[in-house]
């Protein structure tokens, strides 16, 4: 019996891989982030500076500062992710009524995003 014969034997088909995608969704699924609220925030803030500010209690995960979609300008508030949620929990101890840029910022666990309806509102006489 020749060696490559031997080895051709313990040779195993390869494992499928799932796909990307579905990993991150289940990652995702398991790791329950901390989504933090900040709000009173100077029109000038930057992403850079809030992740540095956040980052000093442990790993965020995203920083997104809110924008009007029409001017572009910044509406004043953000949130922020962070991937564990006892240092979200700290970062909001610490961080609520500290001053960035000369303003007191709110620091608090984001609420869900409320259900606002389809929009155009509701017609009370529908004659037509």
């Amino acid at each position: 019996m020749s060696i490559l014969a031997s080895s051709d034997s313990l040779a195993q088909p390869p494992l499928s891989d799932p796909a990307p995608d579905s990993l991150l969704r289940n990652f995702r699924k398991k790791v329950k982030m901390k989504n933090i609220f900040v709000g009173n925030l100077s029109f000038n803030a930057s992403e850079g500076s809030l992740r540095a500010m956040f980052e000093e209690f442990g790993t965020v995960g995203r920083v997104s500062i809110a924008t009007d979609r029409d001017t572009g300008e910044q509406r004043g508030f953000a949130f922020v992710e962070m991937s564990v949620n006892a240092e979200g929990e700290r970062a909001i101890e610490v961080l609520s009524g500290k001053e960035l840029n000369g303003r007191a910022l709110t620091v608090n666990e984001a609420r869900p995003k409320a259900d606002r309806g389809s929009g155009g509102g509701t017609r009370q006489n529908n004659r037509w």
